[in-house]
This record gives structure tokens, C-alpha cells and sequence, in this order.
């Protein structure tokens, strides 16, 4: 029986041997391309195959066969820019998520990370939330009411609304705060502070990657160092990411640097400084010494990264131009205040000669003065509640008070009130100006600066005027690297993949290697260019060809496909969502 047994054996070898070998089959097959892996490495001439939503091969590839051959001719292919500064939690909400993330899309951003500076949504009990609306009135689309949800739910509404784009969130300390406090003053009691602890606990749990602070907004100006670092800890437990936007970026922002530093060393949390900036002209040469003292911290251990938006411009809310004790109790108590005519005689006074020093979550205290730091000139009107308003946005408060006759004080206090607090701005020299000569030198130090990430920090809410970054700060900062040769090519894409997926805790985005997702960017490095300007912030960046969010085509030869392939990733799901690269 043995004999026959292996005479059948011979007989099927035989005549496997004898048939020819399938060829591996993919379902996209990319040829002749400059493959940029995200690691920072030159780019290699290499073909690059796509089976279900993820990267099969990457190599020479000519025995592949596939659904769709695309010659790339020398193009560029790198993995999906990874966002890790967004606004977009609210966005992520609406019906219209696609419509307003579009752009963003269009210049190879395939994952973004919200729950930024403090701000969202959740994790909120039912008053929380009623002061949040409020907040985060000037990044809310029109029609989106989040109301009271932990996180786990707000995740999960995400994935019910069917994300464009991959996303990430960070716990933002603002709904964990103002659920206790409210927007009072001074420091939480220890069972208050526990509580906030259980439910950071909880949201991390959930699914959220870290925790996130807005130093200069309230209700994160309230709180002080020592309420930094116990939450710090909980994040530490989990190896998780705390993001800051620190204390201050004018007089205080020395100081506050220190501050995120000595969170990191109190609490052994990995942290990272958002959007590392110095505002207004006298404070730009601190950047130097920002970053010597990260450097510092770094060369004794602890792990600090920071990112920068490639504009001297950002934007924000309006509210945040004033001092902690006019936001005391909220937008509705700012408004209340604003109405008063001693209150305003007092807060117009500050704002003109108050000087912050630190520390500046004290009575009395304030983060920084952006009216002292930029002047009137430099504040412009971005967006109102009410809708477009192409007579207020895009002007400074200088030019409207000129307009109407009034003092810009009494212009902005009238702005607020007429728009419910509701008001977004635009702040300019931010680390530079670009009309002077020179002008951008600091932000390129920062931009070149190996602990930084390339972000947007903006969107589109579909009214007013968005900062043109929200479509264009990812093929700005390539188009820069072409004119100005700051950084070799796979250097500046590592900053806008590989190195934000990692300091998030997501090492498999961001690469472009067997097995990781196939979120992919096609692009011609000698066209990629941002074409959103000031006056035209909608407008989709130039030479990016073809875009892919796992696996699917959203954009193609230069078109706009669109569609919902998005996820919702969660610290804790796999090797993905979980691990960090050191």
C-alpha cells in the first residue's frame, strides 16, 4: 500500500510541476515609480501592488498582473500625509464632512488626528456640553448639535456618519474639565480631580491615543501645572501622547515651554508641543531658544516632538484675545460683560496695557496678549456665526474700526455681541512675516527642525473665509522644499507620514512596506504646489494625482472621486492602533 501511496505522490508532483505557476495578481499595481516609504530614506525606483485595501508587494513587480495598471513615469508615491493637528471633530459630525474635508484630501491627507488643543466635543456630561456648544461655536458646521457623549459614543458617531479619512483622536482636556468646573476659576478638589482622572481613564480605554491641553483657552487657562501632570500620569500608564498648546507663544512662551517640559518630567508622559510658534516680531528670535531647550530635554531623556503649520498666519477664535477673568463663566459671561460699559472701559484698558507674566493661570493672570504682540492690524475677522460676511472677513480689526469710526476695541466688542461670541479670526506674524525680508527664516527653522511634524491645524466649516492650510499646508511645505532646498525629499515626507503616525501610536500608517494599509499619495514633486491663498482659500493644491484611503481611489489623475473609506482607529485594536515606534 506504502508503494502506492507514493506513487500518487510522484504521479501529483509531476504533474504540478508541469503546470506553469500563477502569476501574483493585485488589485492596483503601480509601475515605474519613486517610492518614498515615509522613513525618511531617498527615493527608489520601485513598482508597488495593492491587494484588499493593503500593500502587498513593493519591489519589481514584473511578473504582476492586476485590475488597474497605473505607469507612474517617475512620479512620486509615498504613503498618505497623516494629519496629526486637525480641528475636524465636529466636521467629522456632519452630513457634509466630505464636502468640507475635500481639500484636504486632495493634497494627500489620508488620516487626521482631532481632539487638538483641548477642544471637542467629548467626553461631556449634559452641562458640559451646553458650554461647549458655545466654544466651539467657531469650528462647528452649520446643523451639527453634538450634545452630551462620552467617547466611546463619539467614536462611534463618527463611524455612523462614515469618515472621508482615517481618524485618530486624542482626549481633549477641555470637555473632562469644564464637566466638573464648569468655567470656573482656580483648581479642581481632589474628588474632582479624581473624577476627571476615571473619565480620562475611560476615554483612553475607548480608544483615544492621548490627551491633548489649549493653555490659552479656557477652560485650560484655569488650570495649573500640578493639575497638568496628574492627568499627565494617566496617559503615562498607557504610553500614550500629550499634545499642548502651550501657556503662551509671546511674553509667556519661555516660560511655558518650560512648563510642557516639566510635565514630561513629573508625570514620564511622551509630549509634544502644537504648532510651535512665536507671535509677533519681538518674540521670534525665542524660537532659538525653544528649541535648544527641547533639544536639552531630549539629550536627558525625555521624548518631546513638536509641529508646525508652514503659514505666518493661524486661526482661531475670537474670545481668545481676551483675558482669562472676561472669560470666566463662559462666552454667555464675556458677552454679559461686553454689555456692561464699566466692564468694557476696564477690559478695552487691559487689553491695551496689561503685560502677561507668568504664571499666568493665577488671579489676576493671562497667557499672552495677541493685541500687544500683533497690534490691531494684525487681527483679521475669519468667519461669523451668521454666515459669510465678505464686507467683515479677511479685514483687519485696524481696517473695520478705520471704516466705522469706532475704537477696535469697541469694533470687536460689538462684533462678539452682534454674533453670539461666535467669531473667528486670523492672527498674523506667526514666526515670521512673509512681506519682509527674511521674514520666514524662524518658521523654516522650525519646519526643518528633526523633532517636527508638518500639520494643517485648519479647516474649512463651510462659511466665512478657512485658512488656505486646510488645502494646501502639505504641498506648501513641498513646494517650499523644491524652491528653497531645505530638506532632502524623503526627509520632509518622513515629517508628513512616518514620524506624526509614530508619535501618535500608529507606526503601520505612514509607511509604505508589505502589510501596511494602503493609504497612498501619487504625486509630481516638480508640480505639487498649494494654489489656496487669502483670497482664494478653497482653491485644491496642483500636481497631486491619485490619493488612496485604504485601498480606495478618492482621487484620480488630478479628479476628485470622493466617497466615506475612512476608519475609525482605536488605541488598543492591533499592532496599528497600539504600538509606537521609539
Amino acid at each position: 500500500m506504502w508503494r502506492v501511496s507514493a506513487l500518487v505522490s510522484v504521479l501529483v508532483m509531476l504533474l504540478f510541476s508541469s503546470c506553469p505557476a500563477r502569476a501574483p495578481h493585485a488589485d492596483w499595481l503601480f509601475t515605474g515609480g519613486m517610492v518614498y516609504d515615509g522613513s525618511g530614506a531617498d527615493g527608489r525606483l520601485a513598482d508597488v501592488a495593492v491587494t484588499d485595501g493593503t500593500i502587498a508587494a513593493v519591489g519589481a513587480l514584473d511578473g504582476w498582473t492586476a485590475k488597474r495598471r497605473i505607469e507612474l513615469d517617475g512620479r512620486a508615491i509615498a504613503p498618505g500625509f497623516v494629519d496629526m493637528h486637525s480641528h475636524a471633530d465636529l466636521i467629522l459630525l456632519s452630513p457634509n464632512a466630505e464636502m468640507l474635508l475635500r481639500n484636504k484630501l486632495r493634497q494627500g491627507v489620508t488620516t487626521v488626528v482631532v481632539g487638538n488643543c483641548g477642544l471637542g466635543p467629548a467626553p461631556a456630561n449634559a452641562d458640559g456640553a451646553r458650554i461647549l456648544a458655545a466654544l466651539n461655536g467657531w469650528m462647528t458646521p452649520d446643523g451639527v448639535e453634538a450634545g452630551a457623549l462620552d467617547f466611546a459614543a463619539y467614536l462611534a458617531a463618527i463611524e455612523a456618519a462614515g469618515p472621508p479619512v482615517h481618524v485618530a483622536s486624542l482626549v481633549p482636556h477641555g470637555p473632562l474639565r469644564v464637566s466638573e468646573r464648569g468655567l470656573e476659576g482656580g483648581a479642581p478638589s481632589a474628588d474632582a480631580l479624581d473624577r476627571m482622572r476615571a473619565a480620562l481613564d475611560d476615554a483612553l480605554d475607548a480608544g483615544g491615543f492621548g490627551l491633548s491641553f489649549g493653555l490659552i483657552y479656557p477652560p485650560g487657562m484655569f488650570s495649573d501645572t500640578d493639575e497638568l501632570a496628574a492627568l499627565a500620569e494617566r496617559v503615562a500608564a498607557r504610553d500614550g501622547l500629550v499634545a499642548l498648546h502651550v501657556r503662551g507663544s509671546s511674553e509667556t512662551l519661555l516660560d511655558a515651554t518650560d512648563e510642557l517640559l516639566a510635565v514630561a518630567g513629573r508625570s514620564g508622559v511622551r509630549v509634544h508641543h502644537s504648532h510651535l510658534e512665536a507671535v509677533g516680531e519681538p518674540f521670534w528670535p525665542s524660537i532659538v531658544d525653544v528649541l535648544s531647550r527641547e533639544d536639552a530635554a531630549r539629550a536627558e531623556g525625555l521624548d518631546v516632538s513638536h509641529d508646525m503649520f508652514p503659514y505666518s498666519r493661524a486661526a482661531t477664535m475670537m474670545s481668545a484675545i481676551f483675558p482669562p477673568d472676561a472669560l470666566d463663566g463662559g462666552v454667555a459671561a464675556l458677552l454679559e460683560r461686553l454689555s456692561d460699559p464699566h466692564e468694557r472701559t476696564r477690559l478695552s484698558r487691559d487689553l491695551e496695557t496689561r503685560i502677561p507674566e507668568w504664571p499666568p493661570w493665577r488671579e489676576g493672570g493671562w497667557p499672552h496678549n495677541l493685541v500687544s504682540a500683533v497690534g490691531w492690524d494684525g487681527i483679521r475677522v475669519a468667519s461669523v456665526g451668521s454666515g459669510d460676511a465678505p464686507d467683515l472677513t479677511g479685514r483687519s480689526l485696524a481696517e473695520l474700526a478705520a471704516r466705522t469710526g469706532k475704537p477696535p476695541f469697541d469694533l470687536v466688542a460689538d462684533l462678539m455681541l452682534q454674533e453670539g461670541g461666535n467669531v473667528g479670526q486670523w492672527v498674523d506674524e506667526i514666526s515670521g512675516r512673509e512681506d519682509a525680508p527674511g521674514g520666514l527664516a524662524e518658521l523654516e527653522r522650525i519646519l526643518v527642525h528633526p523633532a517636527g511634524a508638518v500639520v494643517s491645524d485648519a479647516e474649512d466649516y463651510g462659511r466665512g473665509s478657512p485658512h488656505p492650510a486646510h488645502a494646501g499646508a502639505f504641498a506648501r511645505a513641498l513646494r517650499w522644499n523644491r524652491e528653497r532646498h531645505l530638506l532632502p525629499w524623503g526627509e520632509m515626507i518622513r515629517k508628513m507620514t512616518a514620524w506624526p503616525a509614530e508619535r501618535i501610536g500608529l507606526p503601520l500608517r505612514g509607511r509604505l512596506a508589505p502589510g501596511a494599509p494602503a493609504d497612498l499619495v501619487v504625486l509630481d514633486l516638480d508640480a505639487v504646489a498649494d494654489r489656496a491663498d487669502w483670497s482664494r482659500p478653497r482653491t485644491a493644491a496642483a500636481g497631486v494625482d491619485w490619493v488612496f484611503v485604504g485601498g480606495h481611489a478618492v482621487v484620480e489623475e488630478g479628479e476628485y472621486r470622493g466617497g466615506a473609506p475612512g476608519r475609525v482607529l482605536r488605541r488598543g485594536e492591533g499592532v496599528d492602533e497600539h504600538a509606537h515606534a521609539p
